[in-house]
């Protein structure tokens, strides 16, 4: 069938202008674009965010959208003009200001007093367990790539000192990272799924403290003691490139102040669940005001302008200093912001397309917990794409449909479950993969046998730890 005579039957999906087709076919189409987004990026070394692009607009065709709007139909452009600007209206704010507070906290000096304090109260015998606390912590207010070269140095320096092998004490510190940067408010790839299926962000971040810490705790200290084995000592071993971890000024921030500024974000956006657990009533003026303080980009503002005063100004920090650290994180946010908003368009255009539907019709779900699916549609799109937030925001768009079939499912858990299923098997299409290979000297095969099953340990035990928090709430 030509694509005009499969056009003129489109009166049902997609605004009455794509073409009504089986749900068996809608689904292999989207399987075909999703491979054919695969083969851009690892095979034609496309970037993310074009290939992303050209997938949405292949989607978008492939159904019967017109390329552009009509009276009748948003088309092509229009799907993905919505996609993309409703993704970032709820993200872009957030991004900016999490990165200028990760900066701060890395260039202050303020993480690394964290990570020493605890370090130096939990002694040799516990470092890999003490690193994934680091990282966990450290990860609530900093993107992976910046924890793990922040830290990075941290870690060799006591691999060398305990006569550890660096595999040790690095898997736990990524896996922390990792965990936070996968489950926990206010990273982009939950944020952008709470908005989507109108979760609540304080009982998200609740629930994701619970399942988090066990879940590193599993995949990051217990695994790496299995998975590495080796007695060799790294007296000799020095990183790859270690960035400067010493701040520029000799007044480093107290712990005290560290540890308000990192966590100050999810207090804030953690407060209207706490005023509401207290009964305080709905149109009080205190409700208002907490309600107002909690909104996560005002949360974010808040934390950064405060990190601005307690770890640039009263630490002797010049504004020209401040605004050099600020500046040097725009560019990576900016780049985020782009794959985001990418993946957010591809995102709405499947829904447009019905494909999300289409799996509920076909009873490819029925049966099975909305948390496992959300997990799978994830997972796939994460081993498929390589990159979390873009498998979370697909995964979310396509899982739409299924909460007006599950009005009583637990949103803010199949969040979580969405985002535990965007961390498995990292792979040759993933950045993280290729720090972690590249920062620790490892081969492909040794970051596979290591990392990527690290990160799949992650997804797994996050999976059933939320799924048993499911069943006793």
């Amino acid at each position: 069938m030509t694509r005009r005579e499969w056009s003129a039957l489109a009166k049902e999906r997609c605004g009455g202008n794509s073409r009504i087709m089986s749900d068996h076919t809608l689904l292999l189409l989207a399987v075909a674009v999703v491979g054919g987004l695969v083969l851009l990026i690892a095979v034609f070394r496309i970037n993310a965010v074009l290939a992303l692009f050209a997938a949405a607009m292949a989607m978008g065709w492939s159904v019967g959208l017109p390329l552009l709007p009509s009276a009748t139909s948003s088309g092509v452009m229009g799907a993905i003009g919505i996609g993309f600007w409703k993704t970032l209206a709820s993200l872009a704010a957030i991004i900016a200001f999490g990165g200028a507070l990760g900066g701060l906290l890395a260039e202050s000096g303020a993480a690394g007093r964290v990570a020493e304090a605890l370090l130096e109260r939990v002694g040799t015998r516990n470092l890999d367990v003490a690193l994934m606390l680091v990282g966990f912590g450290v990860g609530i207010s900093v993107f992976f790539t910046v924890g793990m070269l922040l830290l990075g140095p941290l870690v060799w320096s006591l691999a060398r000192d305990a006569r550890l092998p660096v595999l040790r004490l690095a898997l736990p510190l990524a896996a922390g990272l990792s965990v936070a940067q996968g489950l926990i408010p206010p990273h982009p790839g939950p944020m952008a799924a709470i908005a989507m299926v109108h979760a609540d962000v304080g009982r998200t971040i609740l629930y994701s403290l619970f399942a988090g810490l066990p879940t590193a705790l599993l995949a990051g200290p217990m695994l790496a003691r299995w998975l590495v084995r080796e007695e060799s000592s790294l007296a000799d071993a020095t990183p790859v490139f270690a960035p400067r971890t010493e701040p520029r000024s000799s007044v480093l921030p107290g712990l005290g102040t560290s540890l308000v500024a990192m966590l100050l974000p999810v207090g804030l956006m953690l407060a209207p669940f706490v005023a509401e657990l207290f009964g305080l009533p709905t149109g009080h003026p205190l409700e208002r005001l907490v309600a107002n303080i909690g909104r996560p980009w005002v949360a974010m503002l808040g934390a950064t302008g405060l990190a601005v005063w307690t770890l640039g100004f009263r630490c002797q920090r010049s504004t020209a200093e401040l605004w050099k650290w600020i500046q040097a994180t725009l560019r990576p946010s900016g780049e985020l912001l782009f794959i985001i908003g990418a993946g957010g368009a591809f995102s709405h255009v499947l829904q447009v397309a019905g494909v999300g539907r289409a799996l509920i019709n076909l009873g490819v779900l029925g049966g099975v917990s909305p948390l496992l699916v959300g997990w799978i549609l994830a997972a796939s799109l994460r081993v498929a794409v390589g990159s979390a937030t873009v498998s979370v925001i697909t995964a979310a768009g396509l899982m739409q449909p299924m909460l007006d079939t599950h009005p009583q499912l637990n949103r803010e858990l199949l969040v979580l479950a969405m985002g535990a299923g965007s961390l498995v098997c990292s792979h040759v299409n993933d950045s993280g993969f290729w720090l972690i290979r590249g920062y620790f000297r490892l081969g492909i095969g040794r970051t596979l046998r290591t990392w990527t099953v690290v990160e799949t340990a992650i997804g797994v035990a996050g999976l059933l730890i939320l799924m048993l928090i499911e069943h006793v709430s």
